[in-house]
């Protein structure tokens, strides 16, 4: 990894503690229009490792390496393990209403 790709992430890694930065992160992440549909798991992966996974796993009962899987390109996580990963970050799942303008 390059320097610049190393203080990017390690940039990253320090902004995504936030939980209002989190929240802002994964929800733009949300509504990006891409065919990408991995998109998600990996900003929510991200988080997960600015968190740290391991503290991440000892708060919710979740194997460290169960995170690190359901949280991959083929990942594919259970609600109720989503669930328990976010709630650990404080943060919830929300549907909200699409805008008129949409």
């Amino acid at each position: 990894m390059s320097n610049k790709a190393n203080n990017y992430q390690q940039h990253l890694m320090k902004t995504l503690k936030d939980p209002q930065i989190a929240v802002e992160y994964l929800n733009a992440a949300l509504e990006e229009e891409t065919e990408d549909p991995t998109l998600l798991l990996r900003a929510l992966k991200n988080v997960a490792e600015a968190w740290g996974v391991t503290h991440l796993s000892e708060l919710t009962g979740l194997d460290r390496a169960g995170i690190y899987k359901m949280l991959s390109e083929t990942g594919n996580p259970r609600l109720s393990s989503l669930h328990s990963l976010l709630d650990a970050m404080g943060l919830k799942l929300a549907i909200v209403q699409k805008s008129e303008a949409a």
